[in-house]
């Protein structure tokens, strides 16, 4: 019925799309990272970009749990786990600080990181262990908290983010996992 009326008032060779263009503009165009999405707070182009942008330097910054390791007991390093606190609570690698992701922001970063946007920040999460059970059962794939924490510490402007690659078992001593 609407496409009939539609047809019908404009002609079978016009869309709607054209039409939207041609039509006079009555309130003010928001600005252009709003236009994915009607909130100007919010730029999935711009999250889109940086997550392209990201996907290279990830794959570069992907540790062996061996060096991971290494690295984590280097000073000035920082080893960040993103997962609830609640979780962590529960369990975590030794000497972790915990940041949910939640709870990332300009101001909370630099309160766990410092001012340091060059400081190495290592990073793990549910994913990196086989366990499979609480505190980290496993996630799906493509929505592994390792990813996001990745892309989320590099918008922010940190440059120097590297992740735990294997999957280990928290039972194991080497992987000094600290229970509750």
């Amino acid at each position: 019925m609407h496409r009939r009326l539609f047809l019908t008032l404009f002609g079978a060779g016009a869309t709607a799309p054209a039409l939207a263009r041609s039509a006079p503009q009555t309130q003010p165009r928001p600005p252009a990272q709003a236009r994915d999405g009607g909130n100007p707070q919010i730029d999935y182009r711009g999250f889109q970009q940086l997550t392209g942008d990201v996907r290279a330097l990830r794959a570069q910054r992907l540790l062996p749990f061996d060096r991971f390791a290494r690295e984590a007991k280097e000073a000035g390093t920082l080893l960040l786990d993103a997962r609830s606190e609640t979780a962590f609570r529960e369990g975590h690698i030794g000497g972790a600080v915990n940041l949910p992701l939640p709870d990332f922001h300009a101001g909370s970063l630099a309160k766990t990181i410092g001012a340091d946007s060059g400081r190495r920040i290592l990073i793990y999460c549910n994913n990196n262990f086989r366990n499979n059970r609480r505190p980290v059962p496993v996630k799906a794939r493509s929505l592994a908290l390792n990813i996001q924490t990745f892309i989320n510490l590099v918008g922010y402007g940190y440059s120097n983010v590297w992740e735990l690659a294997d999957v280990v078992d928290f039972n194991d001593p080497e992987v000094g996992w600290v229970r509750a």
